[in-house]
């Protein structure tokens, strides 16, 4: 099965208040299936590690132990740009009531006719809503 994987799923796996059991098991099943994220996802996990640092949520041994778990995990990097993707994401963004940034998960599942494992309940509903398969531990 093909997955994209969003931003949730990595916050949920690094840091202890946001922890998950569907983010372990999604995980754990990765290794038996081909997992996508758009580019965007490295700035996004970027970004939940720049906040959770500085709101010492987690140390700078936390910090390496993430950067290099998340560099090692079995995920294929989605890069399109363009205005045909521009239009998909601004599409879905304006019928599903996302931002740009969530759009971009859906955008990718569609096109690549994948499920979808997010933590998001908004992304979730949205994902259902377009017939997306949505991962359930």
């Amino acid at each position: 099965m093909l997955w994209v994987m969003d931003c949730s799923i990595a916050a949920a796996l690094g840091l202890p208040d946001e922890y998950s059991e569907k983010a372990d098991a999604f995980i754990l099943q990765m290794q038996n299936s081909e997992t996508w994220v758009p580019s965007l996802w490295w700035h996004e996990v970027g970004n939940v590690l720049v906040s959770a640092k500085r709101r010492g949520r987690i140390s700078d041994n936390d910090t390496s132990r993430l950067l290099q778990l998340y560099g090692e995990m079995p995920i294929r990097t989605d890069s399109p740009t363009g205005s045909g993707m521009l239009e998909r994401v601004h599409r879905l963004s304006m019928t599903c009531n996302l931002s740009a940034y969530d759009a971009t998960y859906l955008e990718l599942a569609e096109r690549k006719q994948a499920g979808l494992a997010t933590l998001d309940k908004k992304l979730l509903q949205a994902a259902r809503g377009c017939g997306i398969n949505v991962f359930s531990s």
